[in-house]
């Protein structure tokens, strides 16, 4: 499946992507900076709970007016991080060199210094309960494909798109980047982020204020439900994938 494929479109629009243009016009955006850096610091919490991190926007906007760290200074430190890649990302442009460079910053907590913002080497799988639920694909392709992978994303970019296409490229290139797994961690955290990356450059700025982390955290057995589409990369049934990509325009919705 590639990220500028436009098969599961008509199915999308129909759902849910004729919603999204009127959506917008009633969401709103505030054109205050610091209603800005609020949403993006919840954006990083809200991200960073998915993963487990147990800090919550009250305790760390208090530890943000006090710098008491009376929390895990690990986990507070994970979302400093966090914040600092958006932030990154609100002032550059999306290409694969910054996109590296936002995973440099985002895992500094999360990985030693040579694993950061380098596509990884090892095989990694997503574990639960009962074991092994994915297995992502073989690290001797990883560069390759997220090479391939960019050069999608670089054509979309390129390219005349509506509303809903847009949020709908965006969440294929969420999921994608989800079932590539190229990094050792922090893929959840950065494929959430390149999301809204890619919606902010191709319809505005204004467009890093959606509430999308916080929606999939108050949602996340749906969340988890829908990005599982097979047991490994080769046996993923995008067929299924409209129940993922219809999740991010509900974030719109207040």
């Amino acid at each position: 499946m590639k990220v500028g494929d436009s098969k599961y479109f008509a199915g999308y629009q129909a759902e849910i992507g004729q919603k999204i243009a009127d959506w917008i016009a009633e969401f709103d955006f505030s054109e205050k900076p610091q209603n800005l850096d609020f949403l993006t610091k919840a954006s990083a919490v809200y991200s960073s709970n998915i993963e487990g991190n147990t800090i919550d926007l009250n305790s760390f906007m208090n530890y943000e007016l006090s710098k008491t760290k009376f929390k895990s200074a690990k986990e507070i430190a994970e979302i400093e991080d966090l914040v600092e890649a958006y932030k990154y990302a609100q002032k550059n442009d999306l290409t694969e060199e910054n996109f590296l460079q936002v995973h440099r910053i985002l895992s500094r907590t999360l990985l030693i210094k040579s694993k950061r913002g380098k596509y990884r080497e090892e095989s990694v799988g997503v574990f639960g309960k009962q074991g092994l639920i994915y297995l992502a694909l073989e690290a001797e392709h990883v560069v390759p494909e997220m090479q391939e992978f960019f050069r999608e994303i670089s054509e979309l970019l390129n390219r005349s798109l509506s509303a809903s296409e847009t949020f709908y490229h965006a969440s294929l290139i969420h999921l994608k980047l989800a079932h590539i797994h190229p990094f050792m961690d922090g893929n959840g955290r950065i494929a959430r982020l390149l999301e809204k990356w890619f919606i902010a450059e191709k319809l505005g700025k204004k467009f890093w204020q959606l509430p999308a982390e916080e929606f999939y955290k108050n949602n996340q057995e749906k969340y988890y439900q829908a990005i599982n589409l097979g047991v490994n990369y080769y046996e993923l049934d995008y067929d299924k994938c409209l129940d993922f990509l219809k999740l991010l325009p509900n974030c719109l919705k207040k």
